[in-house]
């Protein structure tokens, strides 16, 4: 059985689709482009150096166009924080009284129970307060 070079790199393409899916590494997809493109040049008629060239040539080239590309954008931090992360940080109002063993603030728009992050504190009904963290249903205030 003679299978012509093209097919090859096509099949070296799909080898290198595989780890790409169970690895999620995206350098194995650069060459995998790399591969067809080679596999291109084979049925183009070009010769096995030209055929390594373009393989090289193209897989290095994507690796260092998109890579850093890539890896500016993972490492950028969401700038809308949601959920719970969004009220942290925020200001309340209390609605009865709160200490360290509970309370009811205005969070949002919306009625919370409270306690106090130190349990000595307490705040009294129209007091502003810090929303330090939630935990759970509770939000932690000072």
């Amino acid at each position: 059985m003679d299978i012509d070079a093209w097919v090859w790199w096509l099949i070296g393409a799909v080898g290198l689709g595989i780890p790409l899916v169970l690895t999620a590494m995206p350098e194995f997809g650069m060459f995998a482009v790399g591969a067809v493109a080679a596999s291109v040049t084979a049925a183009l008629g070009g010769g096995v150096v030209a055929q390594v060239l373009v393989f090289v040539i193209v897989s290095v080239a994507l690796i260092a166009v998109v890579r850093p590309i890539a890896n500016r954008h993972r490492d950028q931090r969401p700038q809308h924080r949601s959920g719970i992360d969004a009220l942290r940080g925020r200001t309340a109002v209390v609605l009865e009284r709160v200490d360290g063993s509970g309370g009811r603030i205005k969070l949002a728009g919306e009625i919370w129970s409270a306690r106090t992050f130190d349990t000595d504190t307490s705040f009294e009904p129209g007091q502003s307060v810090d929303v330090v963290e939630i935990d759970g249903a509770t939000a932690v205030v000072m």
